[in-house]
């Protein structure tokens, strides 16, 4: 009887674990055709320091401060971010009224060393995407993971809202 038992216990093991590697299988297969439909707004191999260094121009002579949305192509919450901010005419517009705002590159093949030895990567510690706030002068004044921004399996519109009008520049 306890032979029966096991050999049961061990079946039903079995087939939790499989169906379990089948939904796995699946849940890849939906995201990366969801990836696939979403645009990729980052440039992988793009100089982060040196196009920061180009929108501090651009913030000084416009008075503003700059958002940096960090992640990369391969992250489906960065590109749903990305997604979500550009399909809400409220949010594109205050992005386009109050700041400059960068897509900035991370992921293996282009790690923007150079940008992230003076700044820090608080992605690595947060997770992404995260969005690094600098000032017209380029001090980094806030960094705001996007979990808190998140509402059921999307993201919330009033508290991205909140946050753009928390960090635009007031002078």
């Amino acid at each position: 009887m306890k032979k029966i038992y096991l050999f049961c216990l061990l079946l039903v093991t079995a087939l939790s674990f499989s169906q379990t590697a089948e939904e796995k299988e699946e849940k890849k297969k939906k995201i990366e055709a969801e990836k696939a439909s979403l645009s990729k707004p980052y440039h992988e191999m793009e100089d982060a320091d040196a196009k920061v260094k180009e929108l501090l121009v651009q913030a000084k002579a416009e008075n503003k401060n700059i958002i940096l949305q960090v992640g990369g192509n391969w992250c489906i919450w960065c590109l749903r971010l990305n997604d979500f901010i550009q399909k809400s005419d409220e949010l594109k517009s205050a992005i386009d009224k109050d700041y400059i705002f960068y897509h900035l590159n991370w992921s293996p093949k282009n790690k923007n060393e150079k940008f992230f030895a003076q700044y820090g990567n608080p992605g690595e510690k947060q997770g992404y995407p995260i969005f690094m706030v600098l000032n017209k002068k380029g001090k980094l004044i806030h960094v705001q993971e996007t979990g808190s921004l998140e509402e059921g399996k999307g993201y919330s519109a009033e508290k991205i809202k909140a946050f753009f009008d928390t960090w635009k520049s007031k002078s």
